[in-house]
């Protein structure tokens, strides 16, 4: 083949070049011919059109005559601007997935998609699942996390052998046994084989084609021939245009206009057209983009922000293009100024460019296509062809063909697309990305082949990352996650390509900066000198250089190829010296550090990486064999030798100071030690070759006296000094003992004046996440060096490192430290012994899922702790473990979290404790402490002894050479260490009369020492105790006798007897002969329990005495409550009292005028019925019979939830998240009060010094609106803006208590006695409804109190209904589009809302439906509602009568009485039949509650009768409304009910149904269909659901009114329903009893004959809308949270942009999906508001409430302020993860739900956004918090 494609393009040239016509003969030189001349003939200038045609012809010449086999249904051809990938997805050819054992998914993620980690399946951290696979998958209690792609290329690894530990069934990819079997033959073959000497790379040639692969089809030469000379030449096209692409678009702006003529162009004809290019990089903002673009080139802002995007999109845009290259070179300076990536190229170069990216985009639309059902075919063709060489294709390039690599023998095209990835932009870098990650999964060979041309270019690929890339993120260094994490993968380019060894190199080179011309020398000098304030140490983006390091190492292979091979370990030694003792520090004695660097930060990073690198080098000596673990233990030690003896005039003497030795007298004898002053010395805190060592020295089972006689070594101690001698050795572990002792000093204060660097080194170094790395492994190496050299030898080093060889002979007057340091300085001298004695961790080589059970039972010993501290306390490699969860489950309870602002907390189970040890080397001083308490109060507990000792455990030290650690404690000199330990602060506790600092601490550590050398070695330790003698002639014993009885030291006296006895075993006569006798003690005993005794009895008394006290002070207080009940009413010369005013302090009584702080909001929140929705009238017909029950939850399942719950719940969302539609909500305005109160004088003071504060703080983002009349309550921080009366005058009229027909009589009586009324009847609206115009908000003869003289009283009364008006008229003004009503135009009389219906009622119902779902037995709706909400609805209902008295000022009774007629004339139907003009409009289109509001107002005492009244107008209402509703809706769909149950209630509902309909045709027939088709039982059903909140809010509004009256009666039975319960406490007779009340019936025929005549019937719609009647929920966010990833597209659509949002926020009220905080919606005209603001006004109005999903957290809005909240998404571990940065999967919190329910159903969400922001002063607006 590549045969024949060689001489075609002579051939072709030729042709094309005698006679130009004849060019359409072939589609590949069409294809040709378009794209060479296509940048002339567009004149530079790429549109869509452009894109179209160029796809089109690479089609064609694609498929040639062959189209049908790509396209469906016989399309001949391509859909303009459609690609084939497209097209075939389209008619549904990739629904089916192709099940072939053996292949892997290969699903390559989109950005924002979400993916899935099983760490208990999955070989390592980059081995993902597709959401298919895994949800296809069960990870049942396995530890799963999920995070969504970042960006695209990432593939789902499923089906892949080699990355996960056991095959997970998966059904759409299932296992295939021989696969594994083929990766484990080639593993073994390739560690066999020895590598070539020269590697070549695999190309096209060395790879079959995919075997058993059943849908393969056939496919014609001539096709495949077409299809790979396409894709050939298009590959050789792009790298054409690229080779004379700039590697850099940083500042490569060319300085002059000469310059830019001689740029490297691919223009033959050197057209003088230039463009101007604008590059993205991570660094700058869109705003500054589009400011920038928006002043350089005279576009819009919008042109700006439009380019901005695609800046961002694609990654780079051309902003400019003109002939005038001085202006454009301008520009780019301009530019470049603030370090935007620009150039200016020949406009030819970049048209080319664009071609080449829609190049790009087609080849990786091929590798998502199929040929018929052949979906690897194409992958395979445009595999060979990019492991194919470039052919010199291009007609018009000038250059020659035989381009090199210069560091690549016979490149392939590969390499080049490789090499020239970096001169690519985002876009098409991206697509790359994925075309190759498309590849990788056709086979195993193609991706050894890919990664062995990834690794032949690898150093090139560095070069670009490290030095010139601008956007890293998309650099293809990052490619090399996909290919170093296999297994076989690794192991081949390390083998063949060498590629370890050459990664370490670049390493070397880059930190020694041996950069030249931006690339790293290869291969790098070895003389090269390290300096930590050069470049590559401030580059932030070597870390992922190590990772790849780590990675490749990582793979179970290679560990066998490092652990075999002697390269390997000296090439790594090699590069660890380099770091060896980077950045010493040096103790800053006299004087402060004047200047601190940061430059530690830096070095800190590099080492922990590289340490990280070395955990796992170590690691592979697992594998070794003796001889091989021996010889890379020498070789080490040779390099760190070689780093610190080799004496030379290049050594650095601060890092390696000149070795020095000393010798030292202690005890009797001599010891020649290094000499080395800690105090004055330089220290560095990085010794990485020490590091390595340790970790070798881990493989005890390997060195193990045993194995090491295969290689002829004795013991561990042979191997050490077989080559070197022992002061070698001891300068070898003299490092980490200098590190040891400078952290000692700094701990304790020595090192303060080297300022806050050296503290950061320490915290570094010791963190529990890394000190496994680097201190750990110091305290390694010197427990090594105990049982390799002389212990003794090491004991007197480490004593002669912390300077402490004087204080433990005896003198306690120290040269350098004073008292504080010195005892310090000794207690951290223990902590060090305490931990190389008895910490065994390393010495046993202890597996690891103990060594976690031991990490996670020290972290909470101390007390139960949340999962994310759990996690600080542990190193980082054992939480990243996948036992870890494992182990915590088995060692400790979890507790989920209930509250809302509780999280779920880990406790260790009981019998767990016995693990603890209080000294375990982990432990700060302070928590060794507590645990030592908790463990002594456990014990005191169990065993009921009153000073419980804990007694040590024994080592166990059971093989390798460690086995002699115990012997330590044969030492003598470790008995001196310990008496003059004891000695020195017994003498100084007796000399000053008080014990020295850290005494306690120090005896706590010797005698746990003490008690550790009894345990292990009783009887050598027992002689040595008696034998030696010290200080005045005592030993050991003796100070433990004097110790067991000293009064200042009772508390280890208990531990203090256990030694002794112990010792006495052995050493009867010596120890009786010291000890006291228990008579003496007996004396010392008393004069301190007497003391005890004493201050227990004073104790007591205080005690008794505070009781009194208290009980005292809670009578007092039980005093005050009572007044407040008692009715005052006989005792008037006592002002009742309402408590004290909030700002003055002073009482409330009647004397001054007060009122109740309130807020009025417009609110949104009531629902209609939503009609034409069959789910609601199912939902109508199955609610509970009684809403003032607490609501059966839907189960709750606990938390986190089980798996069954998860499943179950897995597909339950619509797209709307079955929330409530947005345009059946009712508008209206709600009050409430935070239940404070004020003097009215109080608040015009406080509301001055409001607006006094909003202009001190101009800049601040204010809680309240001045404007909006807000401001915030002092107390309670809650929003308000209205003041309302609080009603003090006598209680309202007693009810009438006439029976109901009696009273009706007497009202028409007395109707028709009184005279006309002129003034009312000119108050009421001219409609006919019998509304009056001075209750509407906006009424034009209101007048404020300014311009009304009026009583005092009153007038004060007056001036509070003001408040209420202004924010009623207000809201009203601005809210005339969201009412329905038929309202005069403004400025006429009667304009505006109607508050008795849409203030005082909307906030009735709103308490009531706030309410449903609550309550217990025994209470009903009215009983829920507090005082405050009844003195509320009182207040409320003031502001009405007061409206009412401003209209009748002349008359007596302030014209309540002509309202009162009024009401019933509108209410008896003999009064609107005539044709007044008053009552025309028919009373069942307007709501009854408002007449009863009204009533309450005016003329409570007739409640009860206008109730009966109103409750049968409600229930013709509800007939109305439900024959419009059912009329729409089928009854199959909704649930069969069996009997009825509410005969007694509504009797002859059939009757009652027709005879409200009769009087309108239509209406009766739909009421007759509506009834043969849903029967009885369900309209019953219905009617009671509808009418019941009737019921509530009227029984509601009547005990507010009448709070003694409406009371439950004590006979009433608890268990009926709530509406027989309503209906007997209101005294309604039921409509079963209709029949008997003729004053209804003749009530009710006349209503309905009335409305049956009207307009409003003769159309179906009634005008009749009945209110939604369940309990209102929110919009239901599924269980999971990775849920709503599934089907994203469907579920999650922003319906401006028609996009998924990539951060996305869901409205809770209906369930719409918007953009949060995009550049895609933004609102231009409204401050650019985002989508969330835009979506808030067409919703809910003022209040929002989000969900956003990527952030997990809440976003609550109110008129332009807003604040986040808490995610009602916990993970399994019971805490909240904000914008997903751990990745656990997160489950609902039904609490926290509630919660959000709660806030919302109460109107709360102003005032909890108004509470945040008073907390905190912000410069520039809430969304900065």
């Amino acid at each position: 083949m590549s045969a024949l494609s060689s001489f075609f393009p002579s051939k072709l040239l030729g042709s094309m070049h005698s006679n130009p016509r004849e060019r359409q003969t072939d589609p590949l030189s069409r294809l040709r011919f378009t794209l060479e001349t296509m940048p002339g003939s567009r004149k530079y200038n790429f549109t869509p059109t452009t894109r179209a045609e160029i796809l089109a012809e690479l089609y064609d010449a694609f498929w040639g005559p062959y189209a049908h086999l790509f396209l469906p249904n016989s399309n001949s051809s391509l859909p303009l601007h459609a690609t084939l990938s497209e097209v075939q997805a389209s008619v549904g050819q990739f629904k089916e997935p192709q099940v072939v054992p053996g292949r892997p998914c290969g699903h390559i993620f989109k950005k924002g998609e979400s993916c899935f980690r099983c760490k208990d399946c999955a070989l390592d951290d980059s081995c993902v699942l597709c959401s298919r696979c895994f949800e296809a998958t069960d990870h049942a209690d396995h530890n799963v996390s999920f995070f969504i792609a970042q960006q695209s290329g990432g593939c789902c690894d499923c089906g892949d052998v080699e990355a996960w530990r056991h095959p997970i069934q998966c059904p759409y990819h299932p296992y295939a046994p021989d696969t594994a079997e083929y990766i484990s033959s080639f593993e073994a073959r390739t560690l066999l084989h020895t590598p070539k000497a020269h590697t070549k790379a695999l190309t096209s040639r060395d790879i079959p084609p995919v075997k058993n692969y059943p849908f393969r089809v056939h496919v014609p030469p001539e096709l495949r021939e077409s299809i790979s000379r396409t894709i050939g030449y298009a590959i050789d096209f792009v790298l054409d245009t690229l080779d004379s692409a700039p590697d850099e678009t940083f500042m490569a702006t060319p300085p002059s206009d000469a310059a830019l003529r001689l740029q490297p162009t691919g223009d033959p004809l050197m057209h003088d057209q230039f463009t101007l290019v604008v590059w993205n990089d991570d660094k700058h903002s869109f705003d500054e983009v589009i400011e920038l673009l928006h002043d350089l080139t005279n576009r819009t802002r919008d042109e700006a922000a439009q380019i901005a995007d695609r800046i961002d999109d694609q990654g780079r845009e051309i902003i400019e293009m003109s002939s005038n290259s001085s202006r454009l070179l301008e520009m780019a300076r301009a530019i470049a100024q603030i370090d935007l990536g620009v150039t200016v190229r020949r406009a030819f170069d970049t048209f080319r460019e664009q071609v080449s990216a829609v190049v790009i985009e087609w080849l990786l639309d091929l590798t998502r296509s199929r040929l018929s059902t052949d979906a690897l075919i194409l992958r395979e063709i445009l595999a060979s062809e990019l492991l194919s060489p470039r052919k010199n294709s291009s007609l018009l390039s000038a250059k020659d063909p035989s381009r090199v690599l210069p560091d690549i023998h016979d490149p392939t095209r590969l390499d080049w697309l490789f090499i020239y990835h970096a001169r690519l932009w985002k876009k098409p870098r991206l697509n790359l990305k994925e075309i190759y990650a498309s590849i990788l999964t056709v086979s195993h060979e193609h991706k050894l082949a890919i990664a062995s041309h990834f690794a032949s270019v690898y150093h090139r690929v560095i070069d670009a990352y490290l030095l010139t890339d601008r956007e890293a993120e998309t650099s293809i260094k990052y490619f090399a996650l996909q290919l170093f994490t296999v297994p076989s993968v690794s192991l081949y380019i390390v083998r063949q390509h060498n590629i370890v060894s050459r990664l370490l190199a670049i390493i070397s080179a880059f930190f020694t900066n041996q950069i030249s011309d931006k690339r790293i020398s290869f291969p790098p000098s070895p003389d090269a000198e390290i300096n930590v304030d050069t470049f590559p140490f401030k580059s932030k983006r070597f870390m992922p250089v190590f990772s790849d390091l780590r990675y490749l190492c990582h793979n179970e292979p290679v560990q066998e190829l490092i652990a075999h091979n002697r390269e390997f370990i000296a090439q790594f030694a090699q590069t660890c010296q380099i770091f060896m003792c980077i950045n010493p520090n040096k103790r800053a004695a006299s004087s402060h550090v004047e200047y601190e660097t940061d430059a530690w930060i830096s070095v800190f990073n590099v080492t922990l990486s590289l340490s990280r690198v070395i955990k796992i080098y170590g690691e592979a000596f697992s594998r070794a064999t003796a001889g091989e673990l021996v010889a890379a233990i020498n070789t080490v030690m040779h390099h760190i030798l070689k780093c610190i003896t080799a004496v030379d005039d290049r050594r650095d003497l601060a890092r390696f100071p000149l070795v020095a030795f000393h010798e030292v007298v202690y005890g009797e004898t001599t010891y020649k030690i290094v000499d080395f002053d800690v105090m004055d010395g330089s220290i560095s805190f990085h010794h990485s070759l020490q590091w390595l060592l340790a970790e070798l020295f881990k493989h005890i089972d390997i060195l193990d006296p045993e194995s090491l006689r295969t290689a002829g070594y004795d013991n561990l101690r042979d191997v050490c000094l077989r080559h070197v001698n022992e002061e070698a050795l001891l300068t070898v572990i003299d490092y980490p003992l200098r590190v040891l002792a400078m952290i000692a000093q700094i701990r304790t204060g020595l090192w303060v004046r080297n300022g806050f660097a050296i503290r950061g080194q320490l915290l570094h170094y010791r963190d529990f996440m890394l000190r496994e790395l680097c201190y750990d492994q110091d305290l390694f190496i010197l427990q090594t060096a105990l049982v390799v050299l002389d212990p003794n030898t090491v004991i007197v080093s480490m004593l002669d490192r912390f300077q402490l060889l004087g204080y433990f002979s005896g003198a306690t007057l120290h040269p350098s430290y004073d008292a504080s340091h010195l005892s310090g300085m000794v207690e951290e001298f223990f902590y060090v012994l305490i931990t190389i004695l008895t910490e065994t961790a390393s010495a046993t080589k202890m597996p690891l899922p103990i060594a976690v059970r031991r990490e996670i039972v020290h972290a909470l010993a101390v007390g139960p702790c949340s999962f994310t501290d759990l996690v600080k306390r542990v190193a980082e490699r054992m939480v990243d473990d996948v036992c870890f969860e494992r182990v915590l489950k088995e060692v400790a309870s979890f507790k989920a979290p209930e509250s809302t602002a509780d999280f779920g907390t880990y406790e260790l189970k009981d019998e767990v404790f016995d693990e603890v040890n209080p000294f375990f080397y982990h432990y700060t001083r302070n928590k060794r402490e507590e645990v030592d308490v908790v463990l002594r109060t456990r014990l005191k507990r169990k065993f009921g002894v009153q000073d419980p000792i804990i007694i040590p455990k024994r080592l166990n030290i059971a093989k390798g050479p460690f086995v002699m650690l115990p012997s330590v404690f044969e030492s003598d000199i470790l008995v001196q260490i310990f008496f003059y330990g004891i000695y020195n602060i017994l003498t100084l506790t007796d000399a000053t009369g008080a014990s020295p600092p850290s005494a306690e601490a120090i005896l706590d550590q010797i005698l746990h020492l003490s008690m550790v050398a009894v345990v292990e070695r009783s009887e050598a330790f027992s002689g040595l105790a008696v034998h030696r003698f010290y200080e005045e002639g005592k030993n050991l014993v003796d100070v433990f006798c004097t110790f067991e009885y000293h009064e200042k030291y009772p508390t280890y006296r208990a531990r203090v007897q256990w030694i002794l006895d112990r010792i006495a075993h052995h050493q009867r006569t010596e120890v009786a002969r010291r000890r006291r006798s228990p008579e003496a003690r007996e004396m010392m005993e008393d004069p301190n329990e007497i003391k005890k005794r004493a201050a227990k009895a004073r104790q007591e008394a205080i005690m008794r005495q505070m009781k009194a006290q208290q009980e005292k002070v809670a009578f007092n207080f039980e005093d005050i409550d009572d007044d407040e009940d008692e009715d005052l009413a006989d005792t008037p010369e006592a002002p009742v009292s309402y408590g004290t005013c909030i700002v003055c302090q002073e009482e409330l009584n009647g004397s001054k005028s007060f009122g109740s702080l309130g807020f009025i909001q417009p609110s949104r929140q009531l629902r209609k019925h939503p009609d034409g929705y069959q789910s609601y009238i199912n939902e109508a017909m199955t609610c509970p019979g009684s809403l003032d029950r607490a609501a059966v939850m839907t189960h709750d399942v606990g938390f986190p939830p089980p798996i069954a719950e998860i499943k179950n719940a897995k597909r339950a969302h619509a797209s709307n998240f079955d929330a409530f539609p947005a345009q059946f909500t009712r508008f209206g305005l709600h009050a409430s009060i935070c239940s404070h109160m004020m003097h009215l004088d109080c608040f015009t003071v406080y509301s001055a010094s409001i607006r006094q504060r909003h202009r001190n703080q101009a800049t601040r983002n204010h809680p309240e609106s001045i404007p909006r009349k807000e401001y915030i309550c002092p107390l309670c921080k809650s929003l308000g803006n209205v003041i309302l009366p609080v009603v003090i005058s006598t209680p309202p009229a007693a009810l009438n208590a006439l029976p109901f027909s009696d009273w009706v009589r007497a009202a028409g009586i007395s109707i028709l006695k009184s005279k006309p009324d002129p003034i009312l009847e000119s108050l009421q609206f001219r409609t006919g409804s019998g509304e009056f115009m001075f209750w509407s908000a906006q009424d034009s003869a209101y007048q404020s109190h300014l311009r009304v003289t009026d009583r005092p009283d009153s007038a004060e009364l007056h001036k509070m209904v003001d408040t209420v008006m202004v924010v009623a008229k207000n809201i009203s003004q601005q809210s005339r589009h969201l009412r329905e009503r038929t309202e005069p135009e403004p400025g006429e009389r009667g304009a505006g809302m109607y508050l008795p219906e849409e203030l005082v009622g909307y906030t009735i119902s709103a308490l009531e439906v706030a309410l449903r779902g609550q309550g217990s037995p025994g209470m009903t709706v009215a009983d829920l509602i507090t005082d405050p909400q009844n003195r509320m609805i009182r207040g409320l209902l003031s502001c009405l009568t007061k409206l009412v008295s401003l209209n009748f000022k002349t008359r007596s009774d302030e014209g309540r009485e002509a309202v009162r007629q009024a009401i019933i004339k509108r209410l008896l139907p003999e009064w609107s039949r005539t044709s007044f003009t008053t009552f025309s409009h028919p009373l069942l289109l307007r709501d009854p509650f408002a007449i009863l509001v009204e009533t309450a107002a005016v003329a409570p005492d007739m409640l009860k009768h206008i109730l009966v009244l109103a409750y049968y107008a409600h229930l013709a209402r509800t007939v109305i409304g439900l024959v419009y509703i059912l009329n729409k809706s089928r009854s199959s769909a909704t649930p069969a009910l069996a009997a009825r149950k509410y005969e007694d209630l509504f009797g002859d509902t059939r009757m009652f149904f027709m005879s409200v309909v009769r009087h309108s045709p239509i209406f009766e027939q739909a009421a007759e269909s509506v009834l043969l088709s849903f029967g009885e039982a369900r309209i019953e059903q219905l009617l009671y659901n509808f009418t019941l909140p009737f019921l509530r809010r009227a029984l509601i509004l009547c005990r507010a009114t009448y709070p003694h009256a409406f009371q439950t009666s004590p006979e009433l039975d608890g268990s009926l329903c709530e509406y027989r319960r309503l209906i007997s406490i209101l005294d309604i007779p039921p409509l079963a009893q209709l029949p008997t009340q003729d004053t209804i019936q003749n009530a009710l025929s006349g209503w309905c004959a009335h409305y049956g005549h009207s307009h409003a019937a003769s159309q179906l719609n009634c005008g009749v809308m009945l209110e939604y009647s369940s309990i209102y929920r929110l919009a239901r966010l599924p269980l999971v949270l990775d849920h709503l990833y599934l089907d994203q597209e469907k579920t999650m659509t922003c319906m401006r942009c028609k996009t998924v949002p990539l951060d996305a926020a869901i409205c809770l009220f209906c369930g719409t999906t918007v953009c949060f905080q995009s550049h895609c919606c933004m609102d231009v005209d409204n401050q650019y508001r985002g989508e969330c603001n835009m979506h808030t006004r067409e919703c809910a109005g003022p209040v929002g409430l989000y969900f956003l999903v990527k952030r997990c957290s809440l976003l609550y809005l109110y008129a332009n302020n807003g604040a986040f909240g808490q995610s009602p998404y916990l993970d399994v571990h019971g805490e909240v993860d904000v914008s997903m940065r751990r990745g656990r999967r997160q489950y609902l919190h039904r609490a926290r739900w509630e919660e959000v329910h709660k806030i919302w159903l109460n109107h709360g969400i102003p005032t909890l956004i108004a509470r945040r922001l008073e907390g905190t002063v912000d410069s520039g607006g809430w969304e900065t918090l």
